[in-house]
């Protein structure tokens, strides 16, 4: 079989439309955009200590249910990848970037090109219709069982051996994450093995992959957005249209990536991130740990020193989903048990101030230093691309008929009062940062202000996004409004919860298996 190069976030580099290379000779197959104009790139003292000031911030739970954090990171890898490989911080030409991941909501993460690519077939069970499974490593008394892990290479040198076979390695970069994939592998094939004995064998994958698509859809659109946005600009944007983002776009051309949603507005959910997790029967309590979930994947971290992912490590679903909110109240967490999400705010948990090198492709001497905190990180990505700042994205919604209340300067410095603090920074600092505010932090201020929701410059941001990324996907609840979903518990509902019961056909010894 042959080497994947791993796909981490140590890759920057983008193609922006309107910003070509004269010495590019071939069109990109997937493009960046701007919504607006140019930022202005803040000093790295700024960005430094802002970054350590929001990884201090005290921030507060009462976030939904922690799930949609990862869900979110999944949607993400669906959505963008970013192929450079210059050094943070370092300058970067729009002419050099370059969108990797289909900028639509096709799961293309899941499905690679399809399974009559050379490439892509290496994702497929041998009947080229089911995606293939990966079996867990025995950690008694819990048995080795299949559909439980990703699948993995096998061979080769022991990084080579845990590598995961997927079209997007980020996806096993956190332990939390990877169990989302493998649940949507098994989401796909559940749906292919329910079709009807009727469909044609040469028909069978296409028809699944559809149906799994415009569901997936669905549940972006019902369940996640209205979890994380303010509802009333989802269903603005979903009932009466785009004002920002490709307006008028033909609904069948490809869509371009705007850097304001990739690099700014859909980070909002790192702050979202706990710092441990009561993760399964095995690991209760808050044992299950954010460098837990980093150690137990095979790109962050070496799977506990395992070629397969232990057994004792498969999630409980019933502690990340209200699973006994969707018609199953069998499937109630054990008490004291569910873990919320923390409110999105700009406050960042610690653990995310010392991220391993791995999970960001950074070299070994990034490791315990600014480098390695990610909300530097982010505020460093912005600052090399020139995002737009806060300010700069609200007067362009306002510019486009969008009612949308822009933040005094006083919000920004104080928040909500548990948020990020700005006391570090200098006055002549905190004046250029007060002016030029980084969309990011901007975004989170928002939410923080609002409950917890994004609101405001990022609800738009990200509704738009997303409803065009659904727009130009081959597959569209978008383009096709009747569409309604039938695989629910009750007609007319998706929701995440009732895919992972579909998915793992109702069964709480398949959802919480080590109970």
């Amino acid at each position: 079989m042959p080497d994947q190069e791993p796909q981490r976030h140590r890759r920057e580099e983008f193609v922006i439309e309107g910003e070509d290379s004269a010495a590019r000779t071939t069109p990109p197959p997937f493009r960046f955009s701007r919504l607006g104009p140019r930022g202005r790139r803040l000093p790295e003292a700024i960005r430094t200590k802002v970054g350590r000031a929001m990884t201090d911030a005290t921030g507060r739970g009462g976030g939904p249910p922690a799930g949609y954090t990862y869900l979110g990171q999944f949607v993400d890898h669906d959505l963008t990848f970013d192929a450079t490989t210059v050094a943070l911080g370092e300058a970067v030409s729009p002419a050099d970037l370059l969108q990797g991941r289909s900028p639509t909501l096709d799961l293309d993460s899941l499905y690679g090109a399809g399974p009559a690519d050379p490439v892509s077939a290496l994702f497929y069970a041998s009947d080229g219709r089911h995606l293939r499974t990966g079996r867990t490593v025995a950690t008694p008394p819990d048995p080795a069982m299949s559909g439980f892990d990703l699948p993995r290479r096998g061979t080769g040198s022991a990084a080579a051996r845990r590598r995961a076979v997927i079209p997007d390695l980020r996806n096993d970069e956190n332990l939390a994450v990877a169990q989302h994939h493998a649940a949507m592998i098994r989401f796909h094939n559940r749906v292919l093995d329910t079709l009807p004995a009727s469909t044609p064998q040469a028909a069978r994958f296409r028809r699944a992959r559809r149906r799994v698509v415009l569901h997936y859809q669905w549940m972006l659109r019902t369940d996640y957005l209205s979890r994380i946005c303010d509802r009333a600009v989802v269903d603005d944007v979903f009932t009466n249209g785009r004002k920002v983002f490709e307006v008028g776009a033909d609904p069948f051309s490809m869509p371009t990536m705007p850097v304001e949603f990739s690099v700014g507005a859909f980070r909002f959910g790192h702050s979202m991130v706990r710092a441990s997790y009561d993760w399964n029967a095995r690991f209760p309590g808050r044992s299950g740990s954010l460098d837990f979930l980093f150690t137990f994947s095979g790109t962050s971290g070496d799977l506990g020193g395992n070629r397969r992912l232990p057994s004792n490590w498969i999630a409980d679903w019933r502690r990340m989903y209200r699973l006994d909110q969707a018609g199953r109240a069998d499937l109630k967490p054990p008490t004291g048990a569910f873990n919320p999400a923390r409110r999105i705010d700009t406050g960042l948990v610690d653990p995310l101030a010392v991220l391993p090198p791995g999970s960001f492709g950074g070299p070994g001497s990034d490791a315990f230093t600014i480098r390695a905190n990610l909300a530097f990180r982010n505020l460093t990505r912005a600052s090399m691309v020139r995002l737009p700042s806060g300010q700069q994205t609200a007067d362009l919604l306002s510019a486009s008929g969008v009612s949308s209340t822009r933040l005094t300067r006083r919000q920004i410095r104080v928040g909500s009062g548990d948020g990020a603090s700005l006391t570090a920074l200098t006055p002549t600092q905190l004046e250029l940062f007060l002016d030029h505010t980084p969309l990011w932090f901007y975004v989170l201020r928002e939410a923080e202000l609002n409950g917890g929701r994004l609101t405001g410059v990022g609800a738009r941001v990200v509704a738009e996004t997303f409803h065009r990324a659904m727009e130009g996907s081959r597959h569209s609840i978008v383009r096709n409004p009747g569409w309604r979903p039938s695989l629910g518990a009750v007609d007319g509902r998706f929701t995440m919860p009732d895919l992972l019961l579909f998915a793992f056909e109702g069964r709480k010894d398949l959802l919480a298996p080590l109970t």
